[in-house]
């Protein structure tokens, strides 16, 4: 390969290994590039990519009340990931029935 000769053809270069899948030396080799310039110039798009992303602007947050949870003693996990909470004194044989009809 040639060698790019200004700044913008190198973070051309840079971008095109970021969207390779490649390690680094794997690119690097593939293209004919030292691996020290390659790596070289993806610090620098990082770089100038990170400056250019926007400021996060975090909100104060006051928490007035916590929920309290119902007490559970049964909680039953289904195949499909749903998940069934059953309260204190809840019928077993109902429970079972309910997820074998689910389970069909």
């Amino acid at each position: 390969m040639s060698k790019p000769g200004e700044k913008q053809e190198w973070l051309q270069v840079a971008e095109a290994f970021e969207a390779s899948g490649l390690t680094q030396k794997a690119f690097s080799a593939q293209i004919g590039l030292r691996l020290s310039t390659l790596q070289s110039w993806v610090y620098r798009r990082r770089r100038q990519a990170a400056r250019k992303a926007p400021a996060v602007r975090l909100l104060p947050v006051e928490v007035a009340a916590v929920a309290r949870e119902s007490p559970v003693q049964l909680e039953v996990v289904l195949a499909s990931g749903a998940r069934l909470r059953f309260p204190v004194g809840a019928d077993v044989e109902y429970v079972a029935q309910l997820v074998t009809a689910l389970g069909r």
